[in-house]
């Protein structure tokens, strides 16, 4: 919900060499029709089915980054399975961020409301529970998308064990002030 999970997820899919998945836009593409529109007459109760049979889908490959909506997190399992299959990072933002990001586009059903800025209020709030149990948690309020990614890809490097060379540098430290 205009946090920038499309743009970041594609730079980082790109930089890592792996294929993207905007989980939203695959829906779209298998319905052939948009999110709104599936909203609009089928209800949000069949979306969220339909999303989490399609995050269950995606779930199993390798090697790839996806995008997916700011409601996914509502159902508990969808969390265990992005959790058990990779990396789950929440990317978030002010209220006032969303709403200048989203403004452009009707796209979004659950903003297409009188004041969209009170509804961003009370969806973060009623999701900030479950955006709690991401892995990681990265503000993207004030952040490029370059600034975004090379966030996530240093938070999510495997670490480098420098016990060996900490030693060492003590030590010559010791010695130097002898």
């Amino acid at each position: 919900m205009g946090t920038g999970k499309t743009a970041v997820g594609k730079e980082l899919a790109k930089i890592k060499r792996w294929r993207f998945i905007d989980l939203d836009e695959l829906i779209e593409l298998r319905n052939k029709r948009s999110i709104s529109d599936i909203f609009a007459k089928e209800g949000e109760p069949y979306f969220r089915r339909i999303e989490k049979q399609t995050l269950k889908e995606v779930a199993g490959e390798k090697k790839f980054v996806a995008a997916c909506g700011g409601g996914i997190v509502i159902d508990k399992d969808n969390i265990r399975i992005m959790k058990d299959t990779g990396i789950m990072i929440c990317l978030a933002a002010s209220p006032e961020v969303i709403l200048e990001r989203t403004s452009l586009g009707a796209h979004r059903p659950l903003l297409n409301v009188a004041e969209p800025k009170k509804q961003i209020e009370l969806l973060l709030k009623l999701r900030a529970p479950y955006y709690a149990l991401a892995d990681k948690t990265i503000d993207t309020s004030k952040l490029s998308i370059k600034e975004a990614v090379d966030k996530i890809i240093k938070l999510t490097s495997p670490k480098v064990k420098l016990k060996t060379k900490k030693a060492k540098v003590k030590t010559k430290l010791k010695s130097f002030r002898k």
